[in-house]
């Protein structure tokens, strides 16, 4: 398998490094040699087997959500640098 030097300065100005003439030579080796790799696993016969979405046999492991007791709304409001009418009052960040 071949690769353009085309393709490495596309990979390169996508990935937005620099490369020198001896680094693009190294990256086009390792680059091939990468390709070659994922062919020898296109000639694998994978027509038996599942699809997984996860590696571990965990499912779900969040906690269940519980009532806690919180602060006071006027609490917080208070110690609050601005608020109008029971809520927050902060900068306006979009025009």
């Amino acid at each position: 398998m071949d690769i353009d030097p085309r393709e490495i300065d596309n990979i390169a100005k996508l990935s937005r490094i620099k490369l020198d003439d001896a680094e693009k030579v190294k990256f086009k080796n390792q680059l091939v040699h990468i390709l070659e790799y994922v062919e020898k696993l296109n000639e694998l016969n994978i027509n038996n087997v599942k699809p997984i979405f996860y590696t571990s046999p965990l499912k779900n492991v969040f906690r269940e959500d519980t009532l806690k007791p919180s602060f006071h709304r006027s609490n917080i409001l208070n110690i609050s640098p601005s608020h109008v009418n029971g809520f927050f009052k902060v900068p306006k960040i979009i025009e």
